[in-house]
């Protein structure tokens, strides 16, 4: 929610309504101040979004109604749950929130989205009537009374097969003469960041996909927020092969899991340069949690217990409203026990976790 980091989005090309991204953002001034405002776009799909409503719009098209433009309220391509109403206190909060339906009403648009929202921004819609529809990501957290104090210690907690899988899999990749190093901040220099954006679209390219994120995007944040960036880098004989990029913000002790790619595949490559560098730098940098991103159940094994996230939707249409409405019950319902049989997958041995469930 940086501006440094929403402006490089726009300013790079790579949220624009050429993309399908038309800014739209709303602002509530009183007394020559600014009270609220949120990042409000207008939607022609449904990419880069994270909580999929394609059954959505295509009920809308069967029924001969266009469901785009969308009023959408987001970080682009950015799956991370936060603030998404900024406003001054709950009574400003409340009033945003309300210009977002009216916003959405004048425009004739069919529908407002908030998407991965905090608590306090989930009480304030729920209050206006917005429907709720729960999530679930894949986090790790620092034991709080117990913290583990590097990735061997990490494992140890582990259930004996979990820990196996584990040293096997990192075992594979140093046999295959991988070695990685990490680089920082302004450390990652140019080279860097355009082997990074070449492996990053080569990702896209094997899920016959455009990567959201162009180069000069990239380079905005070397110049606007280096200090937010780590690197991990492979290397086989000598010359690099893969790498993955994460996100951090050390006042808050956190990072997130972006993106990664490589050259050519390597057995267990992935799993090294997504979870266990990451995690083996996030304990030893005392960074407390690490999203993994959106999906991925093959996250639990290697220590990234599941997380609820929630979004907001507010529909114009009554009978999509009501039919919508029902779907989500159901799918509440659906989403409780899918998290219930998550948890019982727990890689951790008894009390001792190393890692708390996040909410």
């Amino acid at each position: 929610m940086r501006h440094a980091y929403l402006h490089a989005l726009q300013a790079s090309g790579s949220a624009t309504a050429a993309t399908g991204w038309q800014p739209a953002w709303i602002t509530l001034e009183a007394g020559g101040r600014l009270r609220a405002a949120c990042l409000l776009h207008l939607k022609s799909h449904s990419y880069g979004e994270y909580v999929f409503d394609w059954g959505w719009a295509d009920a809308y098209r069967r029924h001969g109604l266009s469901y785009y433009p969308k009023a959408l309220v987001a970080v682009p391509f950015t799956p991370v749950p936060g603030s998404r109403l900024l406003a001054e206190d709950e009574a400003w909060r409340a009033r945003l929130v309300q210009a977002i339906a009216d916003f959405a009403r004048k425009a004739s648009l069919s529908s407002a989205h908030v998407l991965f929202v905090d608590e306090v921004d989930r009480a304030a819609l729920e209050r206006a009537g917005w429907m709720i529809r729960p999530g679930v990501q894949f986090h790790w957290r620092q034991d709080r009374d117990a913290p583990v104090a590097d990735f061997a210690q990490l494992l140890q907690r582990m259930q004996r097969d979990k820990r196996k899988k584990i040293q096997q899999e990192r075992r594979r990749v140093a046999e295959a003469g991988v070695h990685f190093s990490v680089h920082e901040g302004a450390a990652i220099d140019a080279p860097l960041w355009d082997f990074f954006h070449h492996c990053y679209t080569l990702t896209y390219r094997a899920h016959r996909s455009q990567p959201y994120l162009t180069r000069d995007f990239f380079a905005r944040m070397a110049q606007t927020m280096p200090q937010h960036w780590v690197l991990f880098l492979a290397r086989q004989q000598g010359l690099p092969v893969a790498c993955s990029l994460i996100a951090v913000d050390r006042e808050r002790a956190a990072a997130w899991g972006r993106y990664w790619g490589a050259l050519a595949f390597i057995p267990c490559l992935h799993f090294e340069a997504c979870y266990y560098q990451p995690l083996q730098w996030c304990i030893a940098e005392g960074i407390t949690r690490f999203e993994g991103g959106a999906q991925g159940e093959h996250k639990i094994a290697r220590g990234l217990l599941p997380s609820a996230t929630a979004s907001a939707h507010l529909v114009a249409d009554a009978r999509f409203a009501e039919a919508i409405a029902r779907a989500l019950r159901e799918e509440e319902q659906a989403m409780s026990l899918y998290v219930d049989e998550l948890n019982e997958h727990t890689p951790f041995r008894g009390a001792a976790t190393g890692s708390s469930p996040g909410g």
